[in-house]
């Protein structure tokens, strides 16, 4: 943001020298000018996208039919959501329902279609101004590939090197905690798998895996992607037990030179990382920003920041939001971004989390959507689908409700692969086209509203005091605008006080009915926001 105005900002603040800092952080816009700075990612789940044969599953034709839905390639159209990349979970070929034990990293679950399929969805995808973003699993394969095949046929196998192998199990545990062990016998040797023994680990430490992988994803991007979303990257080379199976140097150092290589066959590429950790040990993983203004390895998801939203509007409080945007702009390198989020397909869905509480949603919607960064929505989200009624994974992944019919809810003609999540009499796609009032509208209004606004798309953050703990105020600025945002996460309306050095007169972005916003004496102004509801006002 404007150097001037940050600082009449933490000077209004005040600060002290014997207490927690008091002074909310400020962080400058990104530095990148890349088309992925400030643009919204939508996360899909193919296999419970849309199904297009009436086989129960989803695939890329069905996903390719709802591209309209997601972004029509009109700037005046208001029917769609105008997202502008999607991130495609994996889509090769696997054993498993959810693909992150890949097979062949050049290939296409059959179950999605075939290698044309990805073609004319890339090219209807670009058409409509639409980017996309493919999972990369590099931690591991699985054990089910040819090169795991091969290098558990004999130690002295062509692939033998490229896993990680033991004469003996060396007896340690998943780094996370727990007890469950991550050496596997398998040929009267053992073998080491960080997840399960179905998922082998690479041995990244062997230059013909880094190669192969780096030309994998080169072939790719051959074909039209525009980037990759890396899971797992802490884990991608182990020296010892405990601490030693994470975030390792040479994980660092070969994550530099596979985004080096991706950058290099697409400049502006987006290279996304999963870095499940505390705000400091993500910060790590942006690299460098000597060459690379934004960092030299990945653009990592904000998972503290994540966390702190949903449950900050579960429990009615401001506080840790605060708290966690402060962290981030204190330990993130200058100029990097960020990837703010709700939930992803790992985590219990926020509808459910939040109860399915429709104001909760659309306040939660307003608070991802006007961060800095580059946030990601998961799909069913923007309707407020749940989690389904069993406790494993594919329950956070069920299939997108198109319509309220059931057993399908037009995501299928057939029986879907996983029963629908409850709540589909709402929370579908259908009901909530044309109702202003929904979350879906909501949505598509916020995603409006950032891509007209300089300051929300790519704007830096400055976090403002008030005097209501259940508050929550930034400013948005880069040089060509200013954007207050407000949020009130209590359950009861809520009137603060905000100091705005230099401004004068302000507009209406966004606002929540009784949301407003009203100058004071000097540089106060009154903000006033109704239960769970938001504001956005552009400073003059």
């Amino acid at each position: 943001m404007r150097r001037s105005l940050a600082i009449a900002l933490l000077l209004a603040a005040g600060c002290s020298g014997t207490q927690a800092p008091l002074v909310p952080a400020v962080r400058d816009p990104a530095a990148s000018s890349d088309w992925w700075n400030g643009a919204v990612v939508y996360e899909v789940f193919v296999r419970s996208f849309k199904d297009s044969n009436g086989d129960g599953s989803g695939d890329l034709p069905g996903l390719l039919s709802k591209l309209d839905y997601l972004n029509a390639g009109a700037a005046s159209t208001g029917s769609d959501l105008g997202v502008d990349a999607i991130w495609l979970m994996p889509i090769y070929p696997s054993p498993s329902y959810h693909g992150y034990d890949v097979t062949d990293y050049d290939g296409v679950n059959p179950d999605y279609g075939a290698l044309a399929d990805v073609d004319a969805l890339v090219a209807a995808c670009h058409a409509r101004g639409i980017k996309v973003i493919l999972d990369w699993v590099p931690n591991h394969t699985s054990d089910q590939h040819p090169w795991f095949v091969d290098s558990a046929s004999s130690s002295t196998s062509a692939h033998r090197d490229w896993y990680v192998w033991s004469a003996t199990s060396l007896g340690w545990t998943q780094p996370w905690g727990g007890s469950q062990t991550t050496w596997y016998p398998d040929n009267g040797s053992s073998y080491y798998a960080v997840f399960w023994s179905g998922m082998p680990d690479l041995n990244w430490k062997n230059a013909a895996v880094r190669s192969e992988m780096s030309a994998a994803a080169g072939r790719w991007m051959a074909r039209g992607v525009d980037g990759f979303r890396l899971d797992a990257v802490r884990y991608l080379v182990e020296n010892g037990p405990g601490a030693g199976q994470m975030d390792q140097p040479a994980t660092h150092q070969y994550l530099k030179a596979f985004a080096a290589g991706v950058r290099t066959a697409k400049a502006d590429a987006l290279v996304l990382g999963e870095a499940w950790a505390d705000t400091a040990t993500i910060a790590g993983y942006f690299g460098s920003t000597t060459t690379v203004p934004s960092g030299d390895e990945i653009l990592p998801f904000d998972f503290p920041l994540a966390d702190a939203v949903v449950a900050g509007i579960a429990d009615g409080s401001a506080r840790e939001v605060a708290a966690a945007l402060d962290a981030v702009a204190r330990a993130y390198p200058a100029g990097t971004g960020d990837a703010p989020f709700l939930t992803n397909h790992d985590q219990q869905r926020v509808a459910t989390r939040l109860g399915a509480d429709p104001a909760r949603l659309r306040l939660a919607a307003s608070i991802v959507l006007t961060l800095q960064g580059t946030p990601i929505l998961y799909y069913g989200e923007e309707i407020g689908m749940q989690n389904g009624i069993c406790p494993g994974d594919e329950c956070k992944r069920t299939p997108m409700a198109w319509d309220s019919t059931l057993p399908g809810g037009g995501f299928t003609t057939g029986t879907p692969w996983q029963a629908l999540a409850p709540g589909t009499a709402t929370a579908n796609v259908a009901s909530q086209t044309g109702d202003s009032a929904s979350l879906l509208s909501r949505y598509r209004q916020l995603i409006r509203v950032r891509k007209a606004s300089p300051a929300l798309r790519l704007g830096g953050l400055a976090r403002l005091p008030t005097d209501d703990a259940g508050v929550l105020s930034y400013l948005r600025t880069d040089p060509a605008e200013t954007v207050l945002a407000a949020h009130n996460l209590r359950s009861g309306a809520a009137t603060v006080t905000v100091l705005l050095p230099g401004k004068t007169a302000a507009d209406v972005l966004l606002a929540d009915p009784g949301a407003m916003l009203a100058a004071g004496s000097g540089e106060s102004w009154s903000v006033t926001l109704p239960a769970r509801g938001s504001g956005l006002w552009r400073l003059h």
